[in-house]
């Protein structure tokens, strides 16, 4: 399937553009509304759906419509790093959820995004989250993101921060990279991070740091309640805690 189309693209590029055309609000597309959303000509776009139909990478449904397809999911799965956090993560995330019940989240680091492995949604509960398993944030506008940054590569942190102007969610969020400088050391300094309206005006969301066993931090740990201090306050020390078992855990 790995080739050089016409303009010295491969097919496996394009196959990733095609996959990426795919998000939460547009689970189902059509040959034609891919072509339109990658820029691949439609012959070209036919011919590679086609080809990833038959792999398995897209179903194509009774409407005729494509979406991503169970075999990709599968193949996704397959990777030990993300499988193997979030195994050793899940028992201590499932605590934590019981404790707070509100909405849970185990994240990591993709370039410049907030990459989430595993969500535990508060059944009943009010508090906005848009945030979902295999779903991306901007890594500068919520909890989990300070976190992952904070620690993270100095070089990534320095690409963020170069950037003139961060994009924004909401008035709360942190546009300004001398604010997110500033937050980042906060976040060292305390070992932990709050976003406060930063996704949503009404949600709040608290993060710790999940380091391995040489120290490094690979994963964060996150929790969205009501944007208040009493909830903001109440629900901190349990995800500090929570961060430190599964570092402990990863360790062993």
């Amino acid at each position: 399937m790995i080739g050089v189309e016409q303009g010295g693209e491969t097919t496996l590029s394009r196959a990733t553009r095609v996959l990426e055309a795919f998000g939460p609000a547009t689970p189902r597309l059509s040959a034609s509304e891919i072509a339109r959303r990658t820029g691949i000509p439609m012959a070209s776009t036919h011919r590679l759906v086609a080809q990833m139909v038959e792999l398995g990478l897209l179903e194509k449904g009774p409407d005729k419509l494509l979406r991503v397809g169970v075999r990709l999911w599968e193949l996704g799965w397959r990777s030990t790093a993300a499988l193997g956090l979030r195994n050793v993560a899940l028992p201590y995330l499932e605590d934590l959820h019981a404790v707070v019940r509100q909405h849970t989240q185990l994240a990591v680091l993709d370039s410049f995004d907030v990459l989430y492995l595993e969500r535990l949604s508060a059944r009943g509960r009010t508090t906005v989250n848009i945030t979902r398993v295999a779903g991306r944030l901007p890594v500068h506008t919520c909890s989990s993101g300070l976190v992952l940054l904070a620690f993270g590569p100095k070089d990534l942190q320095e690409d963020v921060l170069a950037q003139p102007r961060l994009s924004a969610y909401t008035s709360a969020t942190i546009t300004d990279p001398k604010d997110l400088r500033r937050a980042l050391a906060h976040t060292r300094r305390t070992g932990g991070a709050v976003q406060r309206g930063s996704v949503h005006p009404a949600a709040a969301g608290i993060a710790a740091p999940i380091r391995d066993h040489a120290n490094v931090v690979v994963a964060a740990v996150s929790v969205i309640v009501p944007n208040s201090p009493s909830d903001v306050s109440a629900a901190t020390p349990a995800v500090l805690a929570t961060a430190r078992g599964i570092s402990r855990a990863l360790s062993r």
